[in-house]
């Protein structure tokens, strides 16, 4: 595969000053630094190798000239230092870039001389899917959740070692938790470095490892945990519990745990916000004659009046008995609708009564009917 022009590869034009190659180099190495890219460490370290390579090219004002004058073929294909590794720690530090970029990551002392540990990290959050009743997502309530998770090993306090016992320098990089190797090349020797294989970069061992949690300082462990479910919440409302996640490492502090909330489907409620949507059955007689009849509601039974008349679709209002307000203070309504419920099965008896209804009733009908009545009539004409 063909190299990349160097001056692509930092984002400069050609003949670009010593102040921006540098500026563009920092700019670069802070973006793909492999440790800075764990999710995609592999790729970035490819990338980072790049950069390095072409920083200490260009960077060297002998080499820079060479290069415009006759691009890679003037190192044979070998290309600079940056071989293994993250990328050289040679040639470019001696232009003052690798030092610097690494005393902007790290604070050390730059060049590959200085140590780096790995720092603290925060535990990974966790999230719990929970399933309430319409009724406690309206008024809140308190649960109790088991929740698996990884917690600190109170018997060593997280160190890993076993009682009596404490971490020991790492004898392979003598507590640096990185190694170093030199390379030759045909610009001289490079010094490179990786983490330590054998203490994984903490710089520390443990010789005898905590018995309850095999040395690894956290245990797999299942804790209640109480969680609030305020008044209001809907589908999808998120809790956040601080600190209930996964156990940090290194010193790092816990994560934290999300409570996602999922509210069952009610027999004879929806919801509408924070208004509460029923439909309420009358009968023929009730919605012709008004009535009062009692409804249900979030607190219980309440009496409504049905007015003289009412058509079937129809939707009264029950004030302030809908959902508590998630923020501040109070609540929706209760919207009740109204469904007319034509008699089925009628007795002769019942049916001539209704048909001396309809002949008495004349043109004396509802006048939303008449107007139906009237239209049809004109159409027809």
């Amino acid at each position: 595969m063909s190299k990349r022009d160097y001056y692509e590869v930092l984002g400069v034009e050609k003949g670009a000053s010593d102040v921006e190659i540098k500026k563009a180099f920092k700019k670069m190495a802070r973006k793909y630094h492999p440790d800075l890219n764990r999710d995609n460490q592999k790729e970035a370290e490819a990338q980072f190798k790049e950069i390095n390579e072409a920083y200490e090219i260009l960077s060297n004002p002998q080499k820079k000239a060479q290069y415009d004058q006759f691009g890679h073929a003037a190192f044979d294909g070998s290309g600079g230092g940056g071989t293994g590794g993250f990328g050289g720690f040679g040639g470019g530090a001696e232009a003052g870039g690798f030092g610097d970029i690494f005393d902007m990551f790290f604070g050390g002392n730059g060049g590959g001389r200085g140590s780096r540990r790995p720092g603290p990290e925060r535990g990974s959050d966790l999230r719990y899917d929970l399933e309430i009743a319409f009724e406690e997502a309206a008024f809140g309530k308190e649960v109790e959740l088991n929740i698996p998770r990884t917690e600190e090993c109170k018997t060593c306090n997280g160190s890993g070692a076993a009682a009596g016992t404490k971490q020991e320098e790492c004898p392979q990089c003598h507590g640096n938790g990185q190694v170093q190797y030199a390379q030759n090349t045909p610009f001289g020797r490079i010094v490179n470095s990786r983490v330590c294989d054998r203490c994984e970069g903490t710089g520390k061992i443990i010789k005898t490892p905590c018995k309850d949690c095999g040395g690894k300082g956290t245990k797999r462990v299942k804790r209640k945990i109480s969680v609030k479910i305020p008044a209001g919440v809907d589908n999808g409302s998120r809790i956040r519990v601080s600190a209930g996640g996964e156990a940090g490492i290194r010193g790092g502090g816990p994560g934290d745990l999300y409570v996602y909330i999922f509210v069952k489907t009610h027999r004879l409620f929806k919801r509408d916000g924070v208004d509460v949507l029923c439909e309420v059955p009358v009968s023929f007689v009730q919605a012709t004659l008004g009535d009062k009849i009692e409804v249900p509601t979030l607190d219980g039974k309440v009496e409504m009046t049905i007015p003289e008349g009412i058509q079937s679709g129809s939707v009264l209002r029950l004030k302030g008995k809908g959902i508590p307000f998630l923020r501040g203070s109070g609540r929706g309504d209760q919207h009740v609708k109204i469904k007319v419920l034509t008699p089925q099965k009628l007795s002769s008896k019942q049916k001539d009564l209704l048909k001396e209804f309809g002949a008495a009733s004349g043109e004396n009908i509802n006048p939303e009917q008449k107007s139906w009545t009237d239209n049809l009539k004109k159409f027809f004409k």
